[in-house]
């Protein structure tokens, strides 16, 4: 834990009126960052908390994202130059609702911004789905971007494996299962892993969509990466190239939608080669059960569907069977309830109206409509949908409605800075900082270097602790 002198702010004691505005957020994830961005860039002085569950910052950029994108992992360079502003502090390791609770934030804070964001699989209820070798895209994708809260191995024995779904998720589940361990090496991925990969047979991953070429929602660069590498051939059917009225307008008005269905219909009309792993890409086949032999995964059942002129698709009553020994719904994320907030289990999002929480949508007054002074952004707002860069305009928004509620709040007992970290040593919670983050990189990069790699990930949470103290 980073002594109290190095984290502290030191701010003289002032009235709520005349010293700078107090915030947590819970999340220190891109939109929470982006959070804390908009409020330093605010004519507003502010001094900003940002609590994060793990011992290291950055969320999805660290734990959710493939570790062979390093142009997407090149965010983290914008959101360091946040977290190296002085009206910011990090504040990791610690839990929400375990370590500190609404009430004690409300004791420290004039306002709260929630951005946890979503890191939990949306279910899919087809039968077969609770199989052994039936799993989450997001439990594969946390084990191999090392999250210290996931089971060290995986079990990659199956040789043909089927992915659900078409977005992005998917394509870096399926170019993970295809590649070798030696492909991914030169990325930051840690021993475990590496070791993992070594032992997966997987040589056929076949991704599904119960819609065709225009409505898949991966992002042109993400897709052309799928036939970059030397060791994979990506297949598509030509039976899988097929537009109705509403396809061919969405391609017209959208150049990343004609972007995507121009190149999943280039490798349709090519031929295949010889590389060794295969990705099949299979589009109008609405996935319908999960065959199983003893509690296994043998294979998967799809119905065969066609475009009914919207775009929409219809199921056929032809049905196809696939041999594969592991499935993957990739299917979208979900967010988690958080502890004394109001939680929309529909639609995986705590209610609110442009980021301010709402506790009763039958009432007009503020004062009973919404949670005071307690926010949210991100995708905890809306929902896991859009590209990173989308949650900016989310961060602004809520800022904007947090910064124009002002007059209101009931300001915070214990405002000042050192406060908030009395409380936490009191209780004995072993915190990261920002500066302990610049030592847990520079160990990691010490790590990759003795091998010849930028960066080695470290998983384990105490090892992340102890990399992160001083000296």
């Amino acid at each position: 834990m980073t002594s109290h002198e190095e984290v502290e702010i030191v701010i003289p004691d002032q009235t709520a009126e005349d010293r700078p505005l107090r915030v947590a957020i819970i999340g220190a994830g891109p939109a929470g960052i982006y959070a804390a961005d908009a409020l330093m860039k605010s004519e507003t002085p502010v001094s900003i908390d940002l609590f994060e569950k793990m011992p290291a910052p950055f969320g999805l950029i660290r734990y959710g994202v493939a570790p062979d994108h390093p142009r997407i992992k090149g965010i983290i360079t914008a959101l360091h130059r946040v977290l190296d502003k002085p009206q910011v502090r990090l504040l990791g390791n610690i839990d929400y609702g375990v370590d500190i609770t609404l009430d004690d934030l409300r004791r420290f804070y004039d306002a709260i911004i929630f951005s946890t964001g979503a890191d939990t699989d949306r279910a899919l209820s087809i039968p077969g789905i609770e199989l052994d070798g039936s799993y989450g895209a997001a439990e594969f994708v946390s084990w191999y971007d090392g999250h210290p809260d996931v089971p060290r191995g995986w079990p990659l024995g199956a040789e043909k494996v089927a992915v659900l779904g078409v977005g992005n998720v998917a394509l870096d589940v399926a170019r993970v299962l295809a590649k070798t361990a030696e492909d991914l090496l030169p990325t930051e991925i840690p021993e475990n892993v590496y070791e993992g990969l070594r032992r997966n047979k997987a040589v056929e991953v076949h991704v599904f969509g119960r819609r065709g070429p225009a409505q898949a929602k991966f992002t042109p660069v993400e897709l052309r990466e799928l036939d970059h590498c030397k060791t994979i051939e990506v297949v598509v059917d030509p039976a899988d190239i097929d537009y109705d009225e509403a396809s061919e307008a969405a391609r017209r008005s959208s150049k990343i939608v004609d972007m995507v269905a121009g190149t999943i219909q280039d490798w349709a009309i090519r031929d295949v080669g010889d590389r060794p792993h295969k990705i099949f890409l299979h589009f109008f086949e609405n996935p319908h059960e999960v065959l199983g032999d003893d509690g296994k995964v043998v294979g998967l059942r799809t119905e065969r569907t066609t475009l009914d002129g919207t775009g929409n698709v219809r199921g056929t009553g032809i049905f196809n069977d696939w041999e594969v020994q592991a499935v993957y719904r990739a299917v979208g994320y979900r967010s988690q309830n958080l502890d004394k907030l109001p939680f929309d289990d529909h639609g995986g999002v705590v209610p609110n109206e442009a980021g301010r929480v709402l506790m009763d949508d039958t009432v007009a007054d503020p004062a009973y409509r919404f949670m005071p002074a307690t926010y949210v952004t991100g995708w905890i707002k809306r929902g896991p949908v859009g590209l990173i860069g989308h949650t900016k305009g989310d961060a602004n928004e809520t800022v904007a409605c947090l910064l124009a509620d002002r007059p209101g709040f009931t300001p915070a007992a214990e405002p000042t800075p050192s406060a908030i970290v009395d409380f936490l040593e009191a209780k004995g919670i072993p915190f990261t900082t920002w500066e302990g983050w610049y030592r847990l990189d520079a160990h990691e990069r010490a790590l990759g270097e003795s091998q010849g790699r930028e960066r080695v990930k470290v998983v384990e949470r105490r090892d992340m602790l102890a990399a992160s103290e001083p000296a």
